[in-house]
């Protein structure tokens, strides 16, 4: 060896395995040719999404299970061998939530397809089909404890009318409900900011002990999205 040359140091660790911590400056999506500004926006929100990062860690279909986990973690909602009706359930993430708590069975409906979950049993259809209520009775036999809907239409960016599609959802989603939901079963459905009006909160109010709206953490904070839980079913009460 030289003698003007110097023997070379300890190895330098690579910046892979270096820690990240919330300091870190966000991640930036590259931009691509062919690429709207709303995808790339979209992406980067993705990256930077603490919620995606832990879904993908945990092995959650989507970032929406922790959705359904704040609701449980504050109202005790899941409870071991309940029945539970998911609509609206691909990717699964509320599935994956309501099996690893217990739930004994659980019966989902999507009009898109979800990779098979160990407990649950899927139908891949419309919710507004005719045949779509028959289908969840005779797969649930005897009723259900908790009827889940996580239901809602493309938007059309007018909040009025998202507003006036969702809730039509919402209560659609409730008729059924009505007929299955056993004594002190629970209702939770995705709404708009503005609640849940009208008639259908009146009829909430009429058949369960109570009713609340709720935005869990994990909503974001720049969407209108809340969820209407109703807890206590005291039975369809006629008008």
């Amino acid at each position: 060896m030289s003698k003007d040359k110097k023997p070379p140091g300890p190895p330098v660790p690579p910046t892979a395995n270096k820690r990240r911590t919330t300091r870190d400056v966000a991640e930036r999506v590259k931009t691509a040719k062919f690429r709207k500004t709303s995808s790339t926006l979209w992406l980067q929100r993705q990256l930077n999404d603490p919620y995606v990062r832990e879904a993908e860690r945990l092995g959650y279909r989507s970032r929406a299970a922790f959705k359904l986990k704040d609701m449980d973690d504050r109202l005790k909602l899941l409870k071991p061998g309940m029945t539970v009706i998911d609509l609206g359930a691909a990717p699964g993430g509320w599935c994956q939530v309501a099996a690893e708590r217990g739930a004994g069975k659980i019966i989902a409906l999507d009009l898109l397809p979800i990779d098979p979950i160990a407990g649950v049993t899927f139908f891949q259809m419309d919710f507004m089909d005719d045949d779509a209520p028959e289908v969840l009775i005779n797969a649930m036999g005897s009723g259900a404890d908790l009827v889940l809907s996580d239901m809602a239409p493309n938007t059309t960016g007018h909040k009025q009318t998202d507003h006036i599609r969702i809730l039509a959802l919402a209560e659609m989603a409730y008729d059924f409900a009505a007929q299955v939901l056993r004594p002190n079963g629970t209702f939770i459905a995705k709404v708009l900011l503005g609640g849940t009006q009208h008639e259908l909160l009146n009829r909430l109010k009429k058949d369960f002990k109570t009713v609340r709206h709720m935005k869990p953490p994990s909503s974001r904070p720049d969407s209108s999205e809340q969820y209407v839980v109703a807890q206590g079913f005291r039975g369809a009460q006629s008008e």
